[in-house]
């Protein structure tokens, strides 16, 4: 049986969001109880908004860290020489 290129890709995608989701679901679990440690059992809301930023300044900073990375490897490809491709 001969695996075509575009399943293998699929199988390789799915494959890396299932574990990222539970990657995700990891640091969720973890940041929530390092949370709690600073704030008693019940605190509501007011604990739901802490850790909603608290989220979203991890992912700016990691969608941010992601982005500059992408910038400077496509910089570097750019000045090699075998990395340059054809114009179509």
């Amino acid at each position: 049986m001969e695996v075509k290129p575009t399943y293998l890709g699929t199988m390789i995608g799915l494959a890396t969001v299932a574990f990222g989701l539970i990657a995700a679901g990891a640091w969720n679990k973890f940041i929530t109880d390092v949370i709690a440690l600073f704030l008693k059992p019940g605190s509501g809301v007011w604990a739901e908004l802490l850790y909603a930023v608290i989220i979203t300044i991890i992912a700016i900073v990691v969608v941010r860290s992601l982005a500059n990375l992408a910038q400077k490897e496509e910089q570097l490809r750019s000045r090699l020489p075998f990395g340059k491709r054809p114009a179509e």
